[in-house]
């Protein structure tokens, strides 16, 4: 069975005022902190599961690689919990919001690598404090990757829109249900991209577009999906880091389903549908317009349609790979769940309609994210 990871990029705000917290350094210190005290009394250290990002205000962690759903879940809220302990000692907390509802100034965390995005990038990078969530699956070989990157291409939208998290940026209401997708694909390297036709002609590409010079290394391939430079797995970047804990597992099903079945396709000899890239970024910006409160693109025909419709099209694309890992049931009642009470997104603006002010909202999501 493929293992899945999962990678997270909470916020750091200011426990009392919800604010944005420049705290990243602070918070990673605990953690080290915390990691000699184990040494201490175990004799082996823990590993690093905490990083910093581009900004000060957010943190990022991963989760072990794993096969069952159940563990996926009991690793993201430990880390979660841990992640909070730590930024208690700044005086923050973490909240799973994929932008700030309340205005910020974001500030660029010291280093070499950031100092450069800082220079290349100018206001992109300055104002690009956003948190995605990430998910890994292995696969068996390079080739067998590339195949699944082909395949998977116009399905990606649909994730964009099921985790759709960031509706608020700078204080107010963009109008969209994942304003981040919209900031995130400001960088030159982000978004879909064409068919490649084997992992060769994506790895080809890549080194075309490092050599450039407008990127510094392959970490800035920003591509909905790509090929891990380091481990056997492939990386759907697409979705928003999500309030509670149930839904990246959701997400990280589903992505493992549209990674076998890729596969499986691909095994069978099947090409991958010709859909344009101008046709999948049509389909991007209405997963980020809409999230689930409004039409989407259809994966398969690329007209509109209701949400609900596009969203079962993806489990029925997805259903045998699900049943085979034994993810079926939670992926039925994780979609349920998420059309009855909505994505964050529509979490965000009815805390937000019964009229607290948008500190309080970040507060209250701030509790959702430690449940």
């Amino acid at each position: 069975m493929r293992s899945v990871g999962v990678e997270e990029e909470p916020l750091l705000v200011d426990a009392r005022s919800g604010a944005p917290l420049a705290a990243s350094g602070a918070v990673l210190a605990a953690a080290e902190r915390s990691a000699w005290q184990h040494l201490g009394t175990s004799g082996r250290r823990e590993d690093d599961e905490f990083e910093k990002e581009l900004q000060k205000e957010q943190l990022e962690f991963a989760t072990k690689p794993v096969t069952e759903m159940g563990e996926l879940q009991e690793e993201i809220v430990r880390i979660r919990r841990e992640a909070s302990r730590h930024a208690a000692s700044a005086g923050g907390v973490v909240v799973a919001v994929a932008t700030s509802p309340l205005p910020v100034p974001p500030s660029l965390n010291a280093g070499r690598r950031y100092r450069w995005m800082g220079e290349q990038f100018g206001l992109t990078a300055q104002e690009q404090l956003t948190c995605g969530c990430h998910v890994h699956v292995s696969v068996a070989s390079d080739e067998e990757g590339g195949a699944v990157l082909d395949r998977i291409r116009p399905w990606l939208a649909v994730l964009t829109a099921m985790s759709a998290k960031s509706p608020f940026w700078q204080g107010e209401d963009s109008g969209y249900g994942s304003y981040r997708s919209r900031v995130w694909n400001r960088w030159p390297a982000a978004g879909p991209v064409g068919i490649f036709g084997s992992a060769d002609r994506y790895h080809e590409q890549v080194r075309a577009m490092v050599d450039t010079g407008a990127l510094r290394d392959e970490g800035m391939i920003y591509f909905g999906a790509r090929l891990s430079a380091t481990y056997p797995t492939m990386e759907v970047r697409v979705a928003e880091v999500c309030l509670d804990a149930s839904t990246p597992v959701l997400l990280a099903a589903l992505v493992r389903g549209l990674v076998e079945t890729a596969a499986r396709v691909w095994q069978d000899g099947w090409p991958p549908a010709r859909i344009g890239t101008s046709l999948l970024r049509l389909a991007s910006w209405r997963a980020g317009r809409s999230g689930l409160d409004g039409p989407l693109l259809h994966p398969e025909t690329m007209r509109e349609t209701s949400a609900e419709n596009v969203v079962e099209a993806l489990y029925q694309h997805v259903r045998e790979a699900l049943k085979d890992h034994g993810d079926d049931d939670r992926v039925r009642e994780g979609i349920a769940h998420l059309h009855e009470r909505g994505n964050g997104a529509r979490i965000q603006r009815w805390l937000r309609s019964g009229g607290p002010e948008l500190a309080s909202v970040v507060t209250r999501c701030a509790e959702m994210t430690l449940r």
